[in-house]
């Protein structure tokens, strides 16, 4: 609920929790937009700096690790100190170490720059989820693929703007600084908007919670700790990322042949099937299972996948990697949304959880590839995405399989 408690009007209500979800979806809109920043220069930051593949396979790797870190420790200190706080501080880490990257000449601090960014953009990552499930727990379908559509809209914008400003000769640097700019306002926003607290409440004896649930015929809450439904939804979620990570980060350079402007187009296209497929799966995500839903959505982006880094024609390689895109837009919020209706009672943590698995799969393979570019080439490093995909779509089904609910007439039989 919102942090104010005391007794409003409806309408009132309705507005304060319209004005939190807008905040959150711009914060959305800026982590998007600041993921695709270096991806989007990774030909002149190479250059400028002095770099491989492997030096930003590097810097992929310590930005995910502070990405990771930022999600669940955001997360598990929304519980006690309150989403306010713990977004404020997050947006101005993000926007520092942007500052700082745009300004420096040495490419260690280049690096050691991507820790509070990453610490920021986790933690923003992670407090938005929540947010969005402790606000609409009625339809956290829509309302998570709505939010998710804005990130998809900022990643989308980047490679397009920064194809187009790089053509005119506009120096990186000034691009990494305005997106930090952006950061410090936002953080204002966030110190006096009305939002949904994440503190944790005392829960209810699980016992009493349990009979709650059978009685009503809803899904027996499961126990949060190491239950098995969340480590496989965090294995299918860091498996997704790895993979939507892969492509976004070296798209660009797997099409190196490309002038840059197409190279950068294609990433955008990719970016714009994303945004797309949220946006469609926003209006009709609820009218399905939301598991079933992310299972085939993987399923169809690996095939997908596959197709678009073998086929031998540029144009066609550049389509499907738009469907590709297109295909994984539900999958994120469709694997957050299944996890709120498992865990309900945990919003804070459990999206704080959740976005740090995802990042670990980013912390893993995109920078891995850098170093399989060098050895076995891109291609093959990019085929190991599509397969990322199939391992998300196994791991769903298990937590599937995992995570259903006794039917309350079996229980009683049972017993």
């Amino acid at each position: 609920m919102l942090a104010d408690s005391s007794p409003l009007p409806a309408p009132i209500l309705l507005r304060r929790r319209r004005a939190a979800a807008i905040l959150g979806c711009f914060c959305f809109l800026l982590i998007g937009w600041s993921s695709l920043v270096v991806p989007s220069l990774v030909r002149q930051i190479e250059t400028d700096f002095g770099q491989s593949d492997a030096g930003l396979g590097l810097f992929y790797l310590v930005n995910s690790i502070a990405y990771a870190v930022g999600s669940v420790a955001g997360g598990m200190a929304t519980e006690r100190f309150g989403r306010r706080s713990i977004l404020v501080l997050a947006a101005v880490l993000h926007g520092v170490g942007l500052a700082a990257q745009g300004s420096v000449l040495s490419w260690g601090v280049f690096l050691l720059a991507g820790i509070p960014r990453g610490l920021g953009s986790g933690a923003i990552d992670g407090g938005v989820n929540g947010l969005i499930l402790d606000l609409y727990p009625e339809a956290r379908g829509r309302a998570l693929n709505a939010a998710h559509l804005f990130f998809a809209i900022g990643a989308l914008g980047a490679p397009f703007a920064v194809g187009a400003l790089t053509e005119a000769n506009v120096p990186w640097q000034v691009l990494v600084e305005a997106t930090a700019l952006v950061s410090f306002p936002l953080a204002a926003l966030l110190a006096v908007a009305d939002l949904a607290d994440g503190r944790r409440r005392p829960a209810e004896p699980a016992t009493h919670a349990v009979s709650q649930a059978a009685m009503a015929g809803a899904p027996v809450p499961a126990r949060f700790g190491l239950a098995l439904p969340l480590l496989a939804l965090g294995v299918a979620i860091g498996c997704y990322v790895a993979s939507e990570m892969g492509v976004s980060s070296w798209l660009v350079r797997f099409l190196a042949a490309a002038p840059m402007a197409q190279a950068s187009s294609a990433l955008g296209l990719y970016w714009a099937g994303l945004a797309l497929g949220r946006l469609v799966s926003a209006r009709v995500a609820d009218r399905f299972d939301h598991l079933s839903l992310a299972v085939a959505a993987a399923l169809v982006a690996s095939v997908a996948l596959i197709g678009a880094v073998v086929v031998p024609a540029l144009p066609v390689s550049i389509v499907l990697f738009g469907v590709v895109g297109f295909a994984s837009g539900p999958i994120y919020p469709m694997i957050m949304a299944v996890g709120g209706e498992r865990f309900p009672d945990r919003a804070a943590a459990l999206s704080g959880i959740l976005a740090g698995a995802a990042v670990t799969g980013s912390v893993v393979y995109p920078p891995l590839m850098g170093f399989l570019s060098v050895s076995i080439g891109l291609p093959a490093a990019m085929l190991g995405t599509a397969l990322l995909g199939f391992g998300c779509v196994v791991t769903l089904l298990m937590a599937g399989r995992m995570a259903a609910p006794v039917p309350v007439g079996r229980e009683a039989k049972a017993a």
